[in-house]
């Protein structure tokens, strides 16, 4: 008698650890933007760099990395952006704590997205989100905490339009784009001033 519940038991556990782990949130990118932006997700290695067409997401299940602890996203409006100097980088890191994820939100090399907003919202609603209005880091930390079997989705582009027109940042040498913020209506894009 002690055998069969003993078998119970265990198959009651694994399907608990089962469940547990497929509980799990994600880290996802969102592009809203008109043209691709180029990710690349890094811990103890750099991984492929995937490029996210307008209007569609990455995503990738939190993950505890064994060297770093942590995961970087690091997102950039320049093909292969990460590998070439000065070009300017949007960091989503996570760092996955038991049954907590830690996240924030940095820039380095300059605002590549300036004068785009960028949201960073957790599907939880108790949680706080981290909002950039002219996609350029505000003063002060934004590191945040919240439970790890909710997502986190960082939006490029929110709301498609903001009131001025803005250079895109640090842009790469010889790249001249200028960001379409100037609207009339909600998404109509007006030449530049």
């Amino acid at each position: 008698m002690f055998f069969p519940r003993l078998l119970a038991g265990a198959a009651t556990w694994s399907l608990f650890l089962f469940t547990t782990v497929l509980a799990r949130g994600r880290a996802i990118v969102t592009n809203e933007c008109p043209e691709p932006i180029y990710l690349w997700s890094v811990g103890g290695k750099i991984s492929p760099q995937y490029t996210v067409a307008p209007s569609t997401s990455y995503s990738e299940t939190f993950t505890h990395d064994p060297v770093s602890g942590g995961i970087a996203i690091k997102i950039s409006p320049v093909d292969g952006g990460i590998f070439k100097p000065n070009v300017s980088q949007t960091i989503f890191a996570y760092n996955l704590d038991g049954e907590k994820v830690w996240y924030d939100m940095s820039d380095i090399f300059g605002d590549g997205f300036a004068g785009r907003t960028m949201t960073l919202k957790p599907s939880e609603p108790t949680c706080p989100e981290i909002v950039w209005g002219a996609g350029k880091q505000p003063a002060g930390s934004t590191v945040r905490l919240c439970g790890a079997d909710g997502n986190l989705e960082l939006t490029f582009c929110t709301g498609k339009c903001l009131p001025s027109w803005y250079p895109c940042g640090n842009n790469a040498p010889g790249d001249p784009r200028v960001c379409c913020t100037h609207c009339i209506g909600s998404h109509h894009c007006v030449a530049a001033p």
